[in-house]
């Protein structure tokens, strides 16, 4: 299928108050134009350079999410634009958004990720790590970040238990969270080859790349 019809397919599956974000890396940007013109504005970059050189040439209206691993000294670059960091893992990377957000005189949502699978080199803090954060007074104090929820990467495996298990310790720490931090309302969890398994554990921002776009060129 071409990509404005997997959009459309996935507009039609997907629940109403999920947000479906169109990862476009390494994409050209002909191809996010197309699902621009179907309709999607939401798209997710994990390089800030690729983000933000796609930024300037592309429609104005479009959300971009950082989804990936995200170094402090280029936050800069993305300040000016970019709707959501998902991959937040520290207050000092905080610090220096709320920094660059104040410049650019913006307000950045940001989701701190939560390390859920085994795997080494996926990046996330601890549950505990989260609650300091949340709790912290730095964070209370900041006027230009808010931290609106969670993100996590499952194990890249195919034993789907495993994946479960752990969407579901993501989804347990969402809910008990937000007990006592309620503006925490968006979990970003699931990709392409796990995002309904997300959504059956209580997903509702997924993040999908070649299910859209078709495998990738590293290249």
């Amino acid at each position: 299928m071409s990509i404005s019809e997997n959009i459309k397919k996935f507009k039609a599956e997907i629940p109403e108050d999920t947000t479906l974000v169109a990862v476009s890396k390494t994409k050209p940007k002909e191809d996010i134009l197309e699902a621009y013109e179907a309709g999607h504005r939401v798209f997710g970059e994990n390089k800030i350079q690729e983000m933000t050189e796609k930024w300037e040439e592309l429609p104005k209206d479009i959300q971009w999410h950082m989804i990936g691993h995200v170094q402090r000294n280029k936050v800069k670059y993305m300040a000016p634009y970019v709707s959501l960091i998902h991959a937040v893992d520290s207050l000092k990377l905080l610090k220096e958004i709320e920094k660059e957000a104040k410049k650019n005189d913006r307000s950045i949502e940001c989701l701190l990720q939560i390390k859920i699978a085994e795997e080494e080199s996926k990046f996330g803090i601890s549950v505990d790590k989260a609650k300091e954060i949340l709790s912290s007074e730095t964070l209370q104090q900041m006027a230009h970040v808010k931290v609106v929820g969670l993100m996590g990467m499952a194990t890249l495996t195919e034993n789907q238990e495993k994946i479960r298990k752990e969407f579901r310790f993501l989804k347990t720490t969402f809910e008990d969270l937000k007990k006592d931090f309620p503006s925490l309302h968006i979990l970003s969890m699931g990709m392409s080859g796990d995002y309904q398994l997300a959504l059956d554990c209580g997903s509702n921002m997924i993040r999908v790349g070649s299910a859209i776009f078709g495998e990738r060129n590293y290249n």
